[in-house]
């Protein structure tokens, strides 16, 4: 199962317009996204909002990670406070696979922001979290904070992104959504064998592990029949016709 890099900004000093800062939304953001990821089956690790950008860059690097997402808010330049609005979505110049992520977040934000035509993709050749990382990036700036319509579109839908944002990320690795639930316990029952954990909700997909008979495993989500399974450090899904929730 796919594993991101999940970085929420550390910038205390970005106020917005109407009251807070660009780090306590954004992490607030990235508070409601972790529900969502983990009912789908995403695996995630997430910075220390008390660490810098270089030092989330190296942190990134030193795992193995599918994917590298970063989340801002952004500013307009000086002189130009309050002028702008929109949703840039960052990704390193020459990644196909950053292009093809930051398509796909891109598509779905303008599902959900007010203005669709100011949701774009940007090349970069300059933001470290998008070019710096060894994993595929990008680096989103949701809306303008010194702009009081998208500070407020910020604060008043920050389930909204959190979910959007989680939409696209299962969409790139090709696995489904899964609306957010609580984590049950269950008990493998089978009649001879051991049951399968695969990488995604297919009887022709990869097996991650095989679980015995009688074994304790945690349901994640559900999804058409399928389980999602943390079992023994391993995320992936089994069919729910053999565990029994308790």
């Amino acid at each position: 199962m796919p594993i991101i890099y999940l970085s929420p900004s550390s910038q205390e000093g970005n106020a917005y317009v109407n009251g807070g800062s660009e780090e306590y939304y954004m992490n607030l953001i990235a508070d409601a996204m972790e529900p969502y990821l983990q009912s789908s089956g995403i695996r995630y690790v997430r910075n220390d909002r008390n660490l810098t950008a270089q030092q989330f860059i190296n942190q990134s690097n030193r795992g193995n990670y599918d994917l590298h997402v970063a989340i801002h808010s952004n500013a307009a330049p000086e002189g130009m406070y309050g002028s702008k609005q929109g949703v840039d979505v960052y990704y390193a110049r020459g990644s196909a696979k950053g292009r093809r992520a930051a398509d796909i977040f891109a598509r779905n934000l303008r599902d959900i922001y007010p203005q669709p035509s100011l949701v774009r993709t940007v090349q970069t050749a300059t933001i470290g979290e998008a070019v710096k990382t060894r994993a595929p990036a990008v680096f989103m700036e949701i809306g303008y904070h010194d702009n009081t319509a998208d500070a407020n579109w910020i604060k008043n839908n920050i389930q909204n992104i959190a979910k959007n944002l989680v939409l696209s990320i299962t969409q790139y690795f090709g696995l489904p959504f899964i609306d957010a639930t609580p984590a049950r316990s269950g008990v493998v029952r089978l009649t001879s064998g051991n049951l399968n954990l695969r990488s995604k909700p297919d009887l022709g997909a990869s097996v991650i592990v095989r679980i015995p008979n009688g074994a304790r495993v945690t349901v994640l989500g559900e999804w058409k029949g399928w389980y999602v399974v943390r079992y023994g450090g391993q995320t992936g899904y089994s069919d729910g016709r053999y565990i029994k929730l308790s």
